[in-house]
């Protein structure tokens, strides 16, 4: 007989046997992740129209292009808030986007969201243009003095009116700025849980002073003082820093662009406003900057636990003089170190290792001005 489709024993099932399947599980990963949402459903767009709340950082963009245009003399490339529904589905069809189910979701599923929608997968990363908010009596206060500019003031409902509160408020509205009155649970979620003292002011990203500005206007004064961060990543020992060099009569602070500390609302507070009269700036290079202030007739002096001269010996004190303060972990780079002109150690009488940065910064511009007052 030709072939064997007729010899006994022969196997009748795929030797592969049945092809296994998911059941069905994995096919929502095949769905994607939906249609890109146009810019007046985006709600950090400034073109966003919709019927939710708007975003505090949307209302300051539309804002911006409100008066960019003004300035050009054309029409606003904004939205309209409130004339686009843009909520998802809530029951009873509430708020359905077009080409879905009663529910909101793909084919008449319910999704189970509300409040405004975002486009899926995609995450808004926040602008260095995006406002900060200063939160306690004392920062807000030295910010509304210094004129620093505002866009608005938040107070919390049932707030305790002291003479703080009151010139707050006083001066807020001399100056045009909107002052909206919120309940403390709300504040609470603007600042994210920061000690606020029932008051928060939203002012424009920190303009810093260009590093050359703030060098000339130093070696006017009669006792020119700098100080230098190195590698200072703590925005509450930077503003510990500044309102320090504040305190002890120095005219400028200089920080590094990248991985470092820049003027944030954490700052801000712990500078106690004191960041509203001392000029910041930042700069590319930290080292080059620093050889530009010896360049310029400045002493640069590094804090240093193994230092060469003790701070109570430091008789450059009374010159031109840019104290470096190093980070909170390795204290002075390799490459600051070698720059300074000098490095110097903090006598302690304990076996504590070192201090903290901005404890170090204030001991040392308290001993210069010490000295100063002393000898000047």
């Amino acid at each position: 007989m030709a072939g064997n489709s007729q010899r006994r024993g022969r196997r009748l099932t795929s030797k592969a046997g049945a092809p296994k399947g998911t059941g069905g599980k994995n096919k929502d990963s095949l769905a994607g992740r939906g249609r890109t949402l146009p810019a007046d459903e985006r709600p950090w767009h400034k073109g966003y129209s919709g019927t939710e709340k708007l975003p505090q950082r949307t209302a300051w963009k539309q804002d911006k292009e409100r008066r960019a245009a003004a300035e050009e003399g054309r029409a606003p490339k904004i939205g309209q808030p409130g004339s686009k529904d843009t909520t998802w589905g809530r029951g009873g069809g509430r708020g359905v986007p077009v080409g879905r189910g009663a529910s909101g979701g793909r084919g008449g599923k319910p999704t189970g969201r509300s409040g405004p929608r975002v486009t899926p997968g995609r995450k808004s990363n926040p602008s260095k243009d995006t406002p900060e908010l200063l939160v306690g009596r004392n920062p807000v206060l030295e910010a509304l003095r210094a004129n620093v500019p505002a866009t608005a003031l938040y107070t919390a409902q049932g707030i305790d009116m002291d003479d703080r509160v009151n010139e707050i408020i006083r001066t807020a509205a001399d100056r045009g700025i909107a002052n909206l009155e919120i309940s403390r649970a709300e504040l609470d979620r603007m600042t994210g849980g920061v000690l606020h003292q029932g008051v928060g002011l939203q002012v424009p990203p920190f303009a810093y002073q260009p590093f050359e500005d703030m060098v000339a206007a130093a070696l006017e004064q009669q006792a020119p003082l700098l100080v230098a961060l190195d590698g200072v990543t703590d925005p509450r020992n930077l503003g510990a820093v500044i309102r320090s060099a504040a305190a002890f009569g120095a005219q400028g602070v200089f920080v590094p662009e990248r991985r470092a500390a820049g003027i944030t609302a954490t700052a801000w507070r712990t500078s106690a406003g004191a960041a509203a009269r001392v000029p910041v700036a930042q700069v590319t290079n930290l080292t080059r900057s620093l050889k530009a202030c010896r360049d310029a007739g400045f002493m640069v002096v590094g804090l240093d636990a193994d230092g060469d001269t003790d701070l109570y010996n430091l008789e450059a004190a009374v010159g031109p003089l840019v104290v470096v303060v190093g980070s909170e972990g390795r204290g002075l780079s390799r490459l600051v170190g070698e720059t300074c002109d000098l490095t110097v150690s903090i006598p302690m009488i304990s076996e504590v290792e070192s201090l903290n940065a901005s404890v170090a910064a204030a001991v040392a511009l308290a001993e210069v001005a010490r000295r100063r007052s002393v000898e000047l």
